[in-house]
Formats: C-alpha cells, structure tokens, sequence
C-alpha cells in the first residue's frame, strides 16, 4: 500500500505544575514557490484511461532531496529551542511517507549534533497502515500510546518530536513534554 484516506489528531494540553508539560517548542516552514509542484493532480500514464480523470501524481527525487535536506534543520531548530538535551528526547514521530526517507531524516537530524541514531527512536507504521500524510503522525502516537507498536512505549515526562513535511512543501516541528 504507498497511500491510504485517513485522517488524524490529537489533542495535547499544557499543565502548570513544578515540571512544564506540552508543547515546549515548535519549528515551521513553508516554501510555496519553487516547490508547489512537487505533488500535484495528473493524466493516468495508461493512454486508455479517462483524459477527464486526475490522479496524485509527485515529483518524487525531488520531494526526498527536498525533505532530507531540510526537515532534519527544522527539527534541529525545534529541539535546540525547546532547551531539552538531545540525549533526553524520548521518540520522534515523523509522518510515515517512506521508511527509507525517514531514516535518512532521522541520521541527518542526529548527525546534525554529532550523533548516531538510537536504537528504537523512531516507531514505524507506514508497513501495516500506509501512508494516508500527515494523519500518520497523531495516528502512530496513538498507537503508541496503546502499546500496539512493539518495542516502543511512552511515559509521563517523556520528551518526544513530532515532524513531518508535506504537499506545498511545508514543514512542522515540535517538542512536547507528556
């Protein structure tokens, strides 16, 4: 399966207490001019079909020389805003589009500190769920949370990383303290 409907949320909240819990910082960008086109709606390739009907077509290469190079500096600036040491970040929750992409993501984001990558950082569900964009993000947190990932649990106080790029292309980063 490369893509799936869906859609997702969650909701996280911030508590004043001795520790801060929520969101403790995020990281934003858009780029909107070069790179509107890198998804966009197509002819099929199979000449036989509906001239009338459009499909998701992507200009693949370039969205993944696009996200490599820079979801890894929007985390970084997310994480380094937060205050929150790096060794001291729990999970990263990145949208689900591509397994190898997201590797390499999450090697440039921990090469970026001089790092390599920990064992069991980043849960995966992209091989029973698919894709369905940004959706797999609150949707892997979840199921997370539920224990239905294996060899990947959370506990209050944990600091994690959501992130993900999409379609635009517009990129989110944020560190939330549970």
């Amino acid at each position: 399966m490369i893509y799936s409907d869906g859609a997702g949320a969650c909701v996280l909240e911030s508590r004043e207490e001795y520790v801060k819990r929520g969101i403790l910082s995020h990281a934003t960008r858009s780029d909107t001019i070069n790179e509107v086109d890198y998804l966009y709606f197509g002819n099929s390739y199979d000449k036989e079909e509906d001239p009338d009907v459009r499909y998701i077509k992507m200009y693949g290469r370039k969205i993944y020389e696009y996200a490599l190079k820079n979801v890894p500096v929007a985390m970084k600036y997310a994480l380094d805003s937060s205050a929150v040491d790096i060794n001291n970040l729990k999970k990263v929750f990145i949208h689900q589009a591509n397994e190898k992409m997201d590797e390499a993501i999450i090697q440039r984001f921990y090469k970026l500190h001089g790092m390599t990558t920990p064992d069991l950082i980043m849960p995966m569900s992209i091989h029973f769920l698919g894709n369905s964009s940004v959706a797999t993000v609150p949707t892997l947190y979840d199921k997370v949370l539920k224990g239905e990932i294996p060899d990947q649990k959370l506990n209050e106080g944990d600091v994690i990383m959501m992130a993900s790029v999409g379609a635009g292309m517009n990129i989110n980063a944020l560190i939330y303290k549970m």
